[in-house]
């Protein structure tokens, strides 16, 4: 069997063990979208709701970092831009 047959079986093996692991998951009352994976896995989970909000709590405050630093940036921007304007009324 030359490298190339063996690449092609192996990924073949692999398509069908993720159908596999998708009808199980779906056979246990998970929904899985083909492609993409299981969906509704923590549906009542209390920690997931815990996770949802610390990630939102992060993300707040990257995003309010973030613009602070492009605020800062802009103004920057702005002085040298009006210092490298040459004066309209000489």
């Amino acid at each position: 069997m030359t490298l190339a047959e063996m690449e092609q079986k192996i990924a073949k093996l692999e398509a069908e063990l993720n159908l596999l692991r998708h009808e199980v998951l779906r056979l246990r009352g998970v929904d899985v979208i083909p492609g993409i994976g299981p969906i509704g896995m923590f549906r009542d989970d209390p920690s997931f709701a815990d996770t949802v909000k610390f990630g939102k709590a992060y993300r707040d405050k990257v995003n309010k970092a973030s613009l602070k630093e492009f605020d800062k940036e802009q103004a920057e921007a702005k002085k040298k831009a009006k210092s490298r304007k040459p004066n309209a009324r000489a």
